[in-house]
Formats: structure tokens, C-alpha cells, sequence
């Protein structure tokens, strides 16, 4: 099997849902699962709320818009915070000041896969947001971000100031919907298996194996 080119993941996913940040641990769970084959993981855009302007949104007033309330948003939210305590990840919902608009974030990590460094990016951004309770519509943020895992941050600066592959994100966005993705995370895997939200580790792990074996049957498109 060693002659196989890599298993490619397909991730869609926003990096303001948290159920991605927990589908992304389950993700990492699964592969980890099945040691014996490669695979290569690749992240792609998805917005939840391509509404928020490019400044953003205050929270408290994102938060009365889409649940009616902090309360209502915390008792969502609960069912978020356990599943994330049981992945390792210490959601601080409180701390988060800004819904953000992500096309941004989702450059930095369409650039970031020239580096091969898509994976911390995209867990960089998670942990910000999420743990940190970092704003991801300033610039600056996402510079820090850009810095902290070992991308050229000074080039990364300039193209936040132009519209450099703005139009190519919203057209994947587009495309994503196009094939049926209405929610996220949407994992694709080898072009030919989809599996939608954040499913169980050992599920994904089936599903890569399963991929795997029916490889040779309808290969993958490069």
C-alpha cells in the first residue's frame, strides 16, 4: 500500500463554528486511529453568516439577533461547551466581543497552504477566537496569527490591505453550496464520501479505512 498517493481529506469548515473546531479534533482523532495510511487533510471555506460586515458585529447585539438573548445563546451553547470539554477544548464563549466576518481568516488560511502550514493556521484561529476570545475581523489579529505560526507575517500584512483572492473564497463558498453543503463541518473524503457535522472519531476513522480500500475501484481525481 505504500504506493498509494496520499488520502486526501477535504475539510469545509468556518473557523467561527465551533462544532468544527470540535470536528477538527475528531478529525485528528480519527487519523491518528489508523496510523497505516496517509493522508492529507486540506481545509476549505464555508461562512455561517456572510451578512456580518467586514468590521463585524458586536456580539451581545449578534447574539439578541440570532437566539433572542446571552441566555438563550448559553443554553445552546451548553451542549457546545460539553462536547468540547470532552475533545479538550476549553470554550470561553464570554470572552468572544466581536462576531466576526471570516472571508478574511479564510484567506490567511488559503495562503497559509503554499507554507503547508494549513493545519496551524486553522487551529491557531480556532484557539483565538474560541479560547482566546480574539477578534478575527482586525488585521492585526490574523498578522499575530500569521506570526505565531511561522508564515511571513510582513507579506501577509500587505495582501490584508488588497483584495487579493477575496473574489476566489466567495466563489468557493459558492461552490460549496452548490454541491449541498448546508452546514459545517463537511468532511469529503477522496472526492468520493461525505460525512456532515462533527461525527464520532471512530466513525471518521471507518469511513478513511473504507475510503482506503475502495480506492482501486474509483480512484480519486488528483
Amino acid at each position: 500500500m505504500s504506493d498509494k498517493s496520499p488520502l486526501v481529506v477535504d475539510v469545509i469548515s468556518d473557523v467561527m463554528c465551533p462544532w468544527c473546531f470540535i470536528g477538527k479534533r475528531r478529525l485528528e482523532a480519527a487519523i491518528r486511529a489508523v496510523p497505516d495510511l496517509a493522508i492529507e487533510v486540506r481545509w476549505h471555506p464555508y461562512q455561517l453568516d456572510p451578512s456580518l460586515p467586514k468590521e463585524g458585529k458586536d456580539r451581545k447585539t449578534y447574539l439578541d439577533e440570532k437566539f433572542g438573548g446571552p441566555q438563550r445563546a448559553e443554553a445552546a451553547y451548553e451542549r457546545v461547551r460539553q462536547a468540547g470539554r470532552d475533545e479538550g477544548i476549553p470554550f470561553a464563549f464570554e470572552k468572544i466581543s466581536v462576531s466576526p466576518n471570516t472571508l478574511d481568516s479564510h484567506r490567511l488560511i488559503l495562503w497559509s497552504r503554499a507554507d503547508n502550514l494549513q493545519n496551524e493556521v486553522v487551529e491557531r484561529l480556532f484557539q483565538v477566537y474560541f479560547v482566546e476570545g480574539g477578534d478575527l475581523s482586525k488585521s492585526e489579529t490574523l498578522v499575530e496569527v500569521a506570526r505565531d505560526t511561522g508564515m511571513e507575517s510582513d507579506l501577509v500584512e500587505q495582501l490584508l490591505e488588497t483584495d487579493s483572492d477575496l473574489d476566489k473564497m466567495q466563489r468557493q463558498i459558492a461552490q460549496a453550496g452548490e454541491m449541498g453543503v448546508t452546514g459545517v463541518p463537511c468532511f469529503i473524503i477522496d472526492g468520493r464520501f461525505a460525512i456532515i457535522g462533527a461525527e464520532p472519531a471512530d466513525t471518521i476513522a471507518a469511513a478513511l479505512r473504507h475510503a482506503d480500500e475502495t480506492r482501486a475501484e474509483s480512484p480519486a481525481e488528483a
